[in-house]
């Protein structure tokens, strides 16, 4: 199986352009993926209020308590 640098080298010139972007774009995503971690501490904040308010209330008193 022929390595990646030997394959790049068959490349015409214009493929060797696309074939950047796209290592380009996987690095970015890899990289992404490193970044915070999702926060998750705030699950059931509002169950208190889940009696007094329907969902959609809720959501706009989130917003309206978060300062948004």
């Amino acid at each position: 199986m022929p390595t990646l640098k030997e394959l790049l080298e068959q490349l015409p010139p214009e493929l060797e352009d696309e074939v950047r972007d796209f290592i380009e774009f996987l690095l970015e995503k890899k990289a992404e993926k490193r970044g915070r971690k999702l926060r998750q501490d705030w699950a059931g904040a509002l169950r208190d209020y889940r009696d007094q308010y329907t969902s959609l209330e809720l959501q706009k008193k989130a917003l309206e308590w978060r300062g948004d």
